[in-house]
């Protein structure tokens, strides 16, 4: 049985191949990890990949007849330790922000009474545009961890700021708020 539980969300962005190695070095030092992947995520990785690494089922459907019998929004949010979305599109940032819950994502993230940490991905100029940056600061203000994103070449071929924050920055912030957590 494992000492920790994540939840780990994993929006839209290339930067989704990311959250694989994520998984991949989380499970290496004895943490479950769950997913849940966005319509957006799907676009990137694949479900059966992310369900191989996790060994666990991968949830997207809000409405899943199976999931939500059991309510499973609540319970996903309940059973984790830490909550981490990695990556975080804009689109998902600004949903957080605004509280809207219109898919599985968002809506366990209003049901979760856990700590969240984000880890945003998005091109540039959105990352810099106003309305990215107030939604970052509410989301902050709401309780949420932002792991600032790195400088680069971005998957659009311009470079500055936006790439998802490296795989062992995310396990860094992740072991500091699971204070507990060790190493192996």
């Amino acid at each position: 049985m494992s000492r920790h539980s994540i939840l780990l969300i994993i929006s839209g962005s290339i930067a989704a191949y990311k959250s694989l190695d994520l998984i991949r070095r989380l499970k290496e030092q004895g943490v479950e990890v769950r997913c849940i992947l966005t319509k957006g995520g799907e676009q990137f990785i694949t479900p059966l990949s992310v369900a191989a690494l996790s060994g666990q089922p991968v949830y997207g459907d809000l409405f899943s007849l199976k999931d939500e019998v059991e309510m499973g929004h609540i319970r996903l949010s309940r059973e984790a330790d830490l909550i981490v979305v990695a990556p975080a599109s804009a689109d998902l940032i600004a949903k957080m922000a605004a509280g809207m819950a219109d898919d599985l994502a968002t809506a366990m993230l209003l049901a979760s009474d856990k700590k969240i940490l984000v880890a945003p991905a998005m091109n540039t100029q959105m990352w810099q545009h106003p309305a990215t940056q107030r939604n970052l600061r509410q989301i902050a203000k709401d309780g949420a961890i932002v792991i600032e994103p790195g400088e680069g070449m971005l998957a659009c071929g311009e470079t500055g700021a936006g790439r998802m924050a490296e795989v062992e920055t995310i396990l860094v912030a992740i072991k500091k708020h699971l204070p507990a957590f060790r190493a192996k």
